[in-house]
């Protein structure tokens, strides 16, 4: 982060600092509700980091609130940097709202600074720490990838409920509202999950993706799951760890594998050219959503829409059923294995 950002941040704040908290992350500030009660105009101005948070906070807000998201869709959150634009847009916002866990971990610094003068929240904070997955070459720190369970991340629906009606009791009843609704959707989302993937032969129900994103989902709807990288994309991907897959494929006779939206496709294409080198073969299963959710303005580009995507693709290119569109009969991008 250059000299200049840094000075834009520390000025930028002073223009309205006040007390803050910190939480695991250093960030989100619950302050003193009853000193940070909205008063302004409508609708209440949000700033998401990423577009699960986003479409959480759009739900539960509904009118009320127009929600901004800094991060849009194929855009990798372990590495993005805030940008000036960024900082700017927060500071003109009322409130704001990040998953946590360090997935924004390039953006805590700010999120610190910007905690100083308004209401920032981190969704994760909802969650019993005892459910947190901590991988072992990621000790000391939980996986972020938490909105991969659907039950896991429906917690989050309360904390933006919460936020929204300590900031703004006016409207209280209305996000409480949303929120039952959206949780209530949320559980059958994830009892679709459990029937879909459970249509799988437990023999199959193996998930090789680009990094470990999914180790929420392979937990929620039984699955074994293996990434070629780490917990967090910074991470390389060692030549071992590709033999040690294609080794895998080739015993086991996995018929697919999956590379991801907001990850480079190489390492997965590595593993099926080493298939093949072995006299084996193994398809690409398709794209998922690991990180980012899918364009704006199509079903994929939301929440739901993505973990719908997640779900039929993956039973469907392992054997299993599901419908062709999904849990809605919305999918238009859940295709099947490609070579």
């Amino acid at each position: 982060m250059d000299k200049s950002f840094v000075l834009l941040v520390g000025l930028l704040v002073l223009a309205g600092c006040g007390p803050s908290t910190s939480n695991s992350d250093n960030a989100s500030t619950n302050g003193d509700p009853a000193a940070k009660l909205y008063r302004g105009e409508y609708p209440i101005r949000a700033i998401a980091t990423v577009g699960m948070v986003a479409d959480i906070v759009r739900t539960v807000g509904g009118s009320y609130i127009e929600v901004t998201q800094i991060m849009g869709a194929g855009v990798d959150p372990h590495l993005y940097k805030a940008t000036r634009d960024d900082v700017q847009m927060m500071m003109d916002s009322d409130v704001v709202f990040y998953s946590g866990l360090m997935l924004e971990g390039k953006m805590t610094d700010v999120l610190v600074k910007i905690a100083r003068g308004k209401p920032v929240v981190a969704v994760t904070e909802s969650i019993d720490e005892t459910y947190l997955l901590e991988p072992e070459d990621f000790a000391g720190h939980p996986d972020p990838h938490v909105w991969m369970d659907v039950l896991a991340w429906s917690k989050c629906v309360d904390a933006v409920a919460k936020a929204l009606a300590d900031f703004d009791p006016s409207h209280a009843a209305a996000y409480d509202a949303n929120a039952a609704a959206y949780t209530k959707l949320l559980g059958e989302l994830h009892a679709y999950g459990k029937q879909s993937i459970g249509s799988i032969a437990r023999d199959r129900r193996v998930l090789i993706t680009s990094h470990d994103a999914f180790n929420y989902f392979g937990r929620a709807y039984e699955m074994d799951v293996q990434g070629v990288q780490g917990l967090s994309t910074e991470s390389e991907a060692g030549l071992q760890r590709i033999n040690e897959l294609v080794g895998m494929i080739s015993e086991r006779g996995i018929r697919s594998v999956f590379v991801e939206t907001s990850v480079p496709r190489k390492n997965i294409e590595a593993l099926v050219e080493g298939v093949r080198e072995r006299g084996k073969e193994v398809s690409i299963g398709g794209e998922l959503y690991s990180d980012a959710m899918g364009p704006d303005g199509e079903y994929e580009g939301t929440y739901v829409g993505m973990i719908d995507h997640n779900l039929t693709l993956v039973t469907r290119a392992l054997g299993g059923d599901a419908p062709e569109h999904g849990f809605q009969g919305k999918l238009s991008h859940a295709a099947g294995p490609t070579r």
